[in-house]
C-alpha cells in the first residue's frame, strides 16, 4: 500500500511541476523594409589652399609664349609697327623673397620695330620709315593679384640688356645705333608689357583646376562597402583671399563652404554643379567642419551583444521565473522589434517592440519605450499576467541595451582614411583630422541600426600645382 501511495505522490508532483510550466505560442510580427531618413546638415568650411611654384607658372607661360609673341602691323595708326619673338624660355623668379609682392621675369627676344617719321604737304604722304632690329634681355617686373579666377599681373619694363647692339637699316645694310636705342624702347616697352600681362592671365586660369578638383572630391566616397554607407560633399560657395608669393611659392588661399553627410543605401548622386560655383573675395577663410559620421550595429551584432546581457540572468515573480535563452531583433513599421526565447514557467517566444535611443554617457543603444507587441501582451493576461507586468518587463528592458563605441571608433577611423592625404586625382590631397564627436539621430535601414554622429574638425585640401 505504501508503495502505492508514494507512486501516486510522486505522480502527482509530476503533474503539479507540469502544470507550472506554459506554453505561449504569439504572432511573430514580420519583418519589412525601411524608409530612409532625410535630415538637416550645418554648413561646413573647408580650408582649400591652391600652392604653386613659380616653375610651375614660368612653364605655363613659356607654353603659352612662344615664337612670335606679338605683332602689330598697322603702321598708320600709331607711326609704329612691331614684331616681337621669344628667343628662349623666360624665366620667372620673386623680385623679393621677403615682401614676396611681385615677381621678376626674364625673356629673352628679338624685335622688329619700324617707325614712321614724316607728314603730308597738300594731302601728299611724305613719310620716311626706320626698321630698327633688337636683341637682347628684357628684364620685367609685375604685381599679382587675383580677378576673376585667374592670376592678373601688372607688368612694368624695368630694363634691356643688349646681346647684339641694336641696328637700323640704312641704305640696305645694318648700322649699329645702340645711342638711339634708349629712346626708342619707350615706343614698344607698353607692347612688351602688355604681351607678358596677357600670357600669364590666359596660363593662370585657376577655374578648370580648381573645379576639377572640387569636382574629384565631391564625388561620394564609400565609407563601407558591407552596409552601403557613404560620405558625400556638397559645395555652395567658393571664397578667396588676395594672392600671396613666399619664396619660390604662389600661394592662394580658398575656402568652400559646404555641408558634408553620409548617405546609407545605394550610391547617391553627386550634388556638384560647376555653373553655380561663384568666386568671392574675402579677407579671411574660416575652417571649420561638421561632418557626420555613422556608427553601423547589424541586427545581428546588435542581437549577439543583447544575447550575453541575459546569459545567467532569471526574470521572478513569486515562485515564477523564466530565462531568456535566444534573442533576435528587426525592424517593423519604424520601430525595433526584440524576440525573446524564453524557457521556465513560460516556453516559448515573446515579442517587443520600441524605438532606439542613445546613451550619450555610456555610448550605449538603448530601447527606452519598450513594450509588448499588442498580440504578445494579450496573450500574457490571459496565460502569464505576471510575466506582463511592469515589474518584470522593467528588468527586461535593462538589459536590451548594447554599446556602440567601438562602432563610433571604426567609423571615426574610416572617415580619418578619407583626411589623411586622400588623393581623388594627380596634385590634390585632402588632409584633417576629427575633434569633438556628439551623437546627432539613429536611422533604421531594413538590416542595421545607424547612429550619426556629428564630428568636428579642419579638413585642407590642397591643390599642388597646375597640370
Amino acid at each position: 500500500m505504501a508503495k502505492y501511495l508514494f507512486v501516486l505522490s510522486a505522480l502527482c508532483a509530476l503533474l503539479t511541476n507540469c502544470a507550472t510550466t506554459q506554453k505561449i505560442d504569439t504572432l511573430k510580427p514580420e519583418p519589412d523594409d525601411a524608409t530612409p531618413l532625410v535630415y538637416d546638415n550645418p554648413a561646413s568650411f573647408i580650408h582649400l589652399p591652391i600652392s604653386i611654384k613659380l616653375k610651375d607658372i614660368e612653364n605655363q607661360t613659356n607654353s603659352v609664349l612662344n615664337g612670335l609673341i606679338y605683332q602689330d602691323t598697322d603702321i598708320t595708326d600709331d607711326n609704329i609697327e612691331i614684331k616681337i619673338w621669344k628667343l628662349a624660355p623666360i624665366t620667372i623668379q620673386n623680385e623679393n623673397a621677403v615682401s614676396g609682392e611681385k615677381i621678376r621675369t626674364i625673356l629673352p627676344l628679338k624685335a622688329i620695330v619700324k617707325y614712321r617719321i614724316g607728314t603730308k604737304t597738300l594731302g601728299v604722304p611724305l613719310y620716311n620709315i626706320q626698321e630698327f632690329n633688337l636683341n637682347g634681355m628684357v628684364t620685367l617686373v609685375s604685381e599679382v593679384n587675383l580677378n576673376n579666377w585667374k592670376l592678373n599681373t601688372k607688368t612694368k619694363l624695368k630694363s634691356l640688356e643688349w646681346n647684339q647692339s641694336p641696328t637700323m637699316v640704312l641704305f640696305g645694310k645694318n648700322v649699329p645705333v645702340t645711342y638711339l636705342m634708349d629712346p626708342a624702347i619707350q615706343l614698344f616697352k607698353s607692347k612688351i608689357e602688355t604681351a607678358m600681362d596677357t600670357a600669364i592671365e590666359n596660363s593662370m586660369d585657376f577655374k578648370p583646376n580648381v573645379l576639377a578638383a572640387l569636382e574629384k572630391i565631391c564625388l561620394p566616397f564609400q565609407m563601407d562597402a558591407a552596409y552601403e554607407s557613404w560620405f558625400r560633399v556638397v559645395p555652395t560657395e567658393i571664397y578667396s583671399t588676395a594672392a600671396k608669393l613666399k619664396q619660390d611659392t604662389f600661394s592662394l588661399q580658398m575656402g568652400m563652404k559646404c555641408t558634408m553627410e553620409t548617405w546609407i543605401g545605394q550610391q547617391p548622386e553627386t550634388k556638384f554643379d560647376a555653373t553655380k560655383i561663384v568666386l568671392k573675395p574675402v579677407t579671411k577663410i574660416p575652417n571649420q567642419i561638421t561632418a557626420t559620421i555613422v556608427a553601423v550595429s547589424t541586427y545581428l551584432d546588435a542581437s549577439k551583444i543583447i544575447r550575453k546581457n541575459f546569459a545567467g540572468q532569471e526574470f521572478q515573480s513569486g515562485s515564477k521565473k523564466v530565462q531568456v535563452q535566444d534573442v533576435t531583433l528587426w525592424h517593423k513599421n519604424g520601430k525595433i522589434v526584440v524576440a525573446l526565447e524564453l524557457t521556465g514557467s513560460i516556453n516559448g517566444k515573446i515579442y517587443l517592440t520600441g524605438s532606439p535611443q542613445y546613451d550619450n554617457k555610456s555610448k550605449e543603444i538603448y530601447f527606452g519605450s519598450l513594450d509588448y507587441v499588442l498580440d504578445t501582451k494579450n496573450k500574457l493576461i490571459r496565460t502569464a499576467n505576471w510575466l506582463a507586468q511592469g515589474y518584470i518587463l522593467n528588468k527586461i528592458k535593462a538589459s536590451c541595451r548594447y554599446s556602440i563605441e567601438s562602432n563610433l571608433e571604426e567609423g571615426k577611423h574610416t572617415m580619418q582614411k578619407y583626411l589623411q592625404n586622400y588623393s581623388p586625382m594627380a596634385g590634390v590631397y585632402v588632409n584633417g583630422k576629427m575633434e569633438t564627436l556628439a551623437f546627432d539621430t539613429i536611422q533604421i535601414t531594413k538590416n542595421a541600426i545607424i547612429a550619426f554622429i556629428k564630428a568636428n574638425g579642419q579638413v585642407n585640401i590642397t591643390v599642388d600645382g597646375l597640370k
